[in-house]
């Protein structure tokens, strides 16, 4: 009854996929008390289901492989009878750290069988990092790839190693899994409240906490990001996102798979554009999420001559800036759908499918989600802190976590006065629709005007130099702080004075004159290993310099520079 219940839900939402009225008002989560996704859903439509489930294709010698629903079934059956065998019991934490490999999709499918716990961890992470990922997370078992297991030969880590791809002494073979039983039986059933997966938020301003997801919250809560994405059966679905982060999870995994279709993922050492757009018409893709900075290196190149098949295209991670929307759009006819969640979140507010896309918002409440603003004294108010009612009485979001593990302090601060907060500013039309401000810690104030850094640095990037921007205050002795920029450049430009120049006059026409850019620096932006970019290391380095004029940094310039050019 439980994957009946589930399987209601999921069908609602896509039968009424570009009716969002309906979606909304009458969209319920399912009841669940027991639950196990990967027993009960996935198993249960996978059997005898013979189309892709996964596509992984090698970008440099364009080998790929297909794997079926019922493949995936057997394979990650096989190898939680395996990792059972080696004495992984559920509550167990299994510390993942793998590439788009196939082996990623079983060991998820396998661990969730069993009902152990698992950390995904970035192969970006250094030693020090998965030193400290061990034993913040409490992991007694690590996965990991060939490619990444000297960092997990260090003395006094004490869990047991497996590694994929090449036999390693010392270490269990993932390989040998798959000569285990293909019948998996679960000791127990899984409530759907027992943790199931345990994600390092990404740390724009802090250091990382563990956010706790359970059998509930992240595949049931996945019928959200379903829905934002459009995805239906069959769809050839890529999402650009590193393993080891929550968006991986998000659109690798629960989303695609809810809706029965095929997970694509292209590996590629470095990232080119233009072999990007070639594999997207080659392997026509029909859905595709991207964070914006892929999408503005792609808009860089000519993508009118790439006759892309794609039916939806989303971007999440960090907020999309309109004129990157209107050149895709005016190129292949589609509209990028902005949609907005958070580790700690499934997605909570898109835009839908079928419905306007209201340039620079982020669409409206999905459908399980009522969001609210508070202002800074916790009132509900049109302009505020984007929040979601966890009170008694409130029905708290089934896509929420259940908390930070560990962290009592830091879940209560989270979900304090009958809210979980978000800590990222919004604004409310009157047509229902949000406008990302920004993170609490980002706004700021320049004289008296509150200044949201997203809005400048998307007007910034219509600029045709300018790939990215990033603005934050700078101390000033007269206004507090003037607003200043950290500029990147699109291929083809050199940083300059009169470049300068020209962003400076760019600004003056562009923003009113409380808004306006006094400041520019040409740098390279300081980014987490997820790709946001770290503002708060931005501000640090302005605080720390102060208001000395003649502190400048190289690539620096002061629109006093040019003040007799004009204002």
């Amino acid at each position: 009854m439980t994957a009946l219940a589930f399987l209601d839900a999921r069908d609602f939402l896509l039968r009424h996929r570009t009716d969002y009225d309906t979606a909304y008002r009458d969209f319920r989560w399912p009841a669940l008390d027991e639950f196990n996704w990967a027993l009960d859903y996935f198993d249960a439509i996978a059997r005898g289901n013979d189309k892709p489930a996964l596509w992984i294709v090698d970008a440099a010698t364009g080998d790929g492989a297909q794997y079926t629903f019922a493949q995936m079934s057997e394979r990650s059956a096989r190898i939680a009878n395996w990792l059972r065998g080696i004495g992984v019991a559920r509550g167990d934490r299994i510390l993942l750290m793998l590439p788009n490999r196939v082996e990623l999709w079983d060991a998820m499918l396998a661990a969730m069988k069993l009902g152990a716990v698992v950390l995904p961890a970035t192969t970006q992470l250094s030693a020090d990092d998965v030193r400290e990922r061990v034993q913040i997370g409490g992991a007694r078992y690590a996965i990991v790839d060939e490619s990444e297991a000297a960092k997990f030969e260090q003395p006094g880590l004490d869990v047991t190693k497996i590694v994929a791809g090449a036999p390693r002494a010392g270490w269990l073979a993932f390989a040998d899994g798959y000569a285990a039983a293909a019948d998996f039986t679960p000791e127990r059933v899984t409530r759907a409240s027992d943790p199931m997966l345990l994600y390092f938020t990404s740390g724009t301003t802090s250091k990382p906490k563990l956010v706790e997801h359970t059998h509930r919250t992240y595949p049931v809560g996945s019928l959200s990001t379903m829905y934002w994405i459009g995805l239906q059966p069959g769809d050839v679905h890529w999402n650009i996102s590193s393993p080891g982060w929550a968006k991986h999870a998000w659109s690798c995994f629960y989303a695609p798979w809810n809706a029965q279709a095929c997970v694509f993922a292209f590996n590629y050492a470095r990232f080119e554009p233009k072999v990007v757009l070639d594999a997207l018409v080659k392997y026509q893709v029909t859905t595709m999420c991207a964070p914006p900075t892929v999408w503005r290196m792609l808009v860089q190149q000519p993508l009118a001559a790439f006759p892309v098949r794609l039916r939806e295209i989303v971007g999440a991670g960090e907020p999309l800036n309109p004129e990157i929307i209107e050149r895709v759009k005016k190129a292949w006819g589609v509209t990028i759908r902005d949609g907005y969640g958070q580790t700690e979140t499934t997605c909570l507010i898109g835009n839908s499918p079928g419905q306007p896309v209201v340039p620079g918002s982020m669409g409206r409440p999905l459908p399980g989600y009522a969001i609210v603003l508070l202002d800074p004294d916790g009132t509900p108010a049109s302009e505020g802190e984007v929040a979601l009612p966890v009170g008694p009485g409130a029905g708290r979001p089934v896509g929420l976590m259940k908390g930070y593990a560990n962290n009592p302090e830091a879940t209560a601060h989270a979900m304090r006065d009958g809210h979980y907060r978000t800590s990222d500013i919004a604004l409310r039309r009157d047509d229902g629709y949000f406008v990302y401000v920004g993170r609490a810690d980002d706004v700021f104030k320049s004289s008296d005007y509150r200044l949201s850094p997203f809005e400048l640095e998307s007007v910034l990037i219509e600029h045709e130099a300018i790939a990215e921007a990033a603005v934050v205050p700078s101390p000033d002795p007269l206004r507090l702080s003037v607003p200043k920029t950290f500029i990147t450049l699109r291929e083809g430009y050199e940083p300059s004075e009169a470049l300068a120049r020209e962003i400076f006059r760019f600004s003056r026409e562009k923003l009113a004159p409380y808004k306006r850019i006094r400041r520019l620096q040409f740098a390279e932006l300081p980014k987490t290993i997820s790709g946001k970019i770290r503002r708060v290391e931005l501000r640090r380095r302005e605080l720390e310099r102060g208001d000395d004029a003649s502190c400048r940094m190289p690539g620096e310039y002061w629109e006093e520079d040019f003040a007799a050019e004009g204002k």
